[in-house]
């Protein structure tokens, strides 16, 4: 099977191009009050009022699905790794595996969002927003991979996105405590797929198995993280409903 061709509809760089302006409307919003703010009370420290921070998700939720996400200072794991002559078998296998990859970082950004709205304790909503950051970095990876092997990412983004949002969202008002577990056993749910991943991937796609590694190592350390900072245990019937949602989305992203 020939690798995926990647979308090229008119229409489709249009809807593109306009949610890419929607992006810098919510910019341009949210730079202009931090600057009227800072004008009115330059000597206080900044304060988000909700209006900011509902600008601020908007905006980070346009970038992850249709835009470039502000990712960290850390370089791309596959450039160190030399790209493998793969068989079209394999590239096509390379490709749906990253999609899915892709497409799990796009719910991860979507559960942190969506956290971060309901979060309780400034300090939760802190951490819950710096993991965010730190997951644009798989979110960016991914990508450029994928695009590398010829692929495209999942059709379905948006309904990730918003999906994850609103399950952050819910986890966020249960409590900080439940919602940082919620974090911890999504991160654990993480590391197995990937390690799944980790033994599908063709042996000499060192590119994506180099991306995939420091994503492993990334999640487990997220999970320690929320643990120690409070969180609970989850029930297990949320724990297999969990699971389900994730077969869910994991076998879409495969083939969509």
């Amino acid at each position: 099977m020939p690798p995926e061709r990647p979308p090229g509809g008119v229409g489709f760089r249009y809807a593109q191009a306009d949610l890419r302006l929607l992006s810098s409307v919510f910019r341009l919003l949210y730079h202009w009050r931090n600057d009227h703010a800072e004008a009115v009370a330059p000597m206080t420290s900044r304060h988000y009022t909700p209006l900011d921070r509902l600008v601020m998700h908007l905006d980070a939720g346009v970038r992850t699905v249709f835009g470039r996400p502000r990712v960290t200072e850390r370089p791309d794991p596959a450039d160190a790794e030399p790209e493998a002559e793969l068989t079209a078998a394999e590239r096509d296998l390379a490709v749906r595996l990253m999609r899915i990859d892709h497409a799990g970082e796009v719910a991860a950004q979507g559960l942190y969002q969506g956290q971060a709205l309901t979060a309780r304790l400034p300090e939760v909503r802190d951490k819950m927003e710096r993991a965010a950051q730190e997951e644009n970095d798989h979110l960016a990876w991914c990508e450029k991979r994928v695009k590398e092997l010829g692929g495209r990412v999942s059709l379905l983004n948006p309904v990730w996105y918003a999906g994850s949002v609103a399950i952050g969202a819910l986890a966020g008002i249960a409590g900080d405590k439940w919602s940082l577990g919620f974090v911890a056993e999504t991160e654990r749910q993480v590391v197995r797929h990937l390690e799944d991943h980790l033994e599908r991937l063709p042996e000499a796609d060192r590119k994506s198995r180099a991306i995939l590694e420091q994503m492993k190592e990334d999640e487990g350390r997220h999970a320690t993280h929320a643990l120690a900072a409070g969180g609970a245990p989850l029930p297990e019937p949320v724990k297999a409903l969990m699971k389900l949602t994730s077969k869910v989305m994991t076998t879409a992203a495969y083939w969509v």
